[in-house]
């Protein structure tokens, strides 16, 4: 298969796996936006919804600078989390995913804000295509993590010793990529994970260390597509 079919049938998918997410929106939900080419699929369908009332009165709280921009292009009412510190149901995607319904997220460096999102949802509902499952996570993906810069080659030891290759993501320019929150983002690659809990744990004692994008008990709702069809799991 030609790269531009493949690349076509996995746009297929995703818009498969948005539309059988944003099935889930209901009229006067507060709706958590998340980042990434998946989830714009999923802004998408809840714009088109909108615009043809099937959808009222829903308000969406952006996961990133760049997800407001396109919220609000597509006519989608925004609000934050200052107004609305509940959220109903957020609607994301995943770089990578475990059967236990455990994720790498962060390839778009939107992490430290997904996972705020995400810990005030009600429901967490995830939407892949198959190339995103995995049977241990860190098989296809390195482990993004959010860091200051002070003190940044302490930090990258420290991941070393963890056991992780660490890369300084950049920018195509070269320079360094930095998130919304003017952050760094290491690109920490870890293999296969056995114990992804005592991971999370290590980056979380650090500081300095902002966030990292495992997102281990979040993810309430699991939507895959593939050619095969659309498989809804739960957690």
């Amino acid at each position: 298969m030609r790269q531009s079919e493949l690349m076509q049938d996995i746009g297929v998918l995703k818009r498969q796996a948005a539309e059988a997410a944003v099935a889930h929106v209901e009229s006067g939900m507060i709706v958590g936006l998340g980042a990434g080419s998946t989830a714009l699929k999923a802004l998408e369908c809840i714009a088109e919804r909108l615009m043809a009332g099937r959808l009222t009165d829903i308000l969406g709280v952006p996961c990133s600078e760049q997800v407001a921009e396109d919220a609000s292009r597509l006519g989608i009412p925004l609000t934050t989390l200052a107004c609305h510190p509940r959220v109903d149901l957020t609607i994301d995607g995943a770089d990578e995913v475990d059967p236990q319904l455990r994720l790498i997220k962060g390839g778009g460096g939107a992490l430290l804000r997904e996972k705020i999102v995400a810990q005030a949802s009600d429901r967490e509902m995830i939407i892949v295509d198959e190339r995103k499952l995995s049977d241990r996570l860190g098989m296809q993906w390195a482990l993004p993590v959010e860091a200051i810069s002070f003190g940044l080659r302490a930090q990258i030891d420290y991941i070393e010793r963890l056991g992780a290759t660490v890369q300084v993501r950049t920018v195509p320019e070269g320079s360094p990529f930095r998130t919304d929150s003017g952050n760094l983002i290491l690109d920490c690659q870890f293999g296969p994970m056995e114990d992804p809990d005592s991971i999370a744990g290590a980056l979380e004692s650090r500081a300095g260390i902002v966030e990292h994008g495992l997102f281990l008990d979040l993810a309430t709702d699991l939507i895959v597509a593939s050619p095969s069809g659309i498989e809804h799991r739960t957690r």
